[in-house]
């Protein structure tokens, strides 16, 4: 039954939710099951390995860091746009990281792209180097030290 309906939750929310969207019939049962269950076969393939957490003490403490940087990063890129902006550079940085588990790195991706000004662009797997793109790039290697002191440090606790 487990290899016909993988994951019984999200083919029953998307069967309802194609329910909600098209009005109930008869065929839009029919069909909205068919794209349920093709769905649910579909993500049990794509479906990676469960991330392996050690502590959560450290996601806690880079959750309120990464909220008070994403709120300065705001009020930091909304000055630079409203402001002159003449003494602004743009740029791409290239920071090594110690990082390899799947969801850590998925983590640092969703913070550094979620932080207004920066831009995860690419990750190297084989070499480790992740190349971002900074809105008011100063000084590369500040950027290397805040990625890496500030939020791969207490990824790499947590993860590790």
């Amino acid at each position: 039954m487990t290899r016909l309906l993988p994951h019984p939750l999200l083919s029953l929310g998307l069967l309802l939710l194609w329910l909600v969207l098209t009005r109930f019939s008869l065929g839009h049962l029919v069909l909205g099951s068919v794209i349920a269950l093709g769905a649910g076969l579909v993500f049990a393939r794509l479906e990676p390995a469960v991330p392996r957490r050690r502590r959560v003490w450290p996601l806690l403490r880079l959750a309120g860091i990464v909220a008070v940087d994403i709120v300065r990063s705001n009020l930091a890129v909304a000055w630079l746009i409203l402001s002159d902006g003449r003494n602004r550079r743009s740029g791409f940085v290239e920071i090594p990281l110690r990082l390899q588990d799947p969801g850590a790195l998925a983590l640092l991706a969703l913070i550094l792209t979620a932080t207004p000004g920066t831009a995860w662009l690419e990750h190297d797997r084989a070499t480790g180097v992740l190349l971002l793109h900074v809105f008011d790039l100063k000084d590369p290697e500040e950027w290397r030290v805040l990625i890496r002191d500030r939020y791969e440090a207490l990824l790499l606790e947590a993860f590790g």
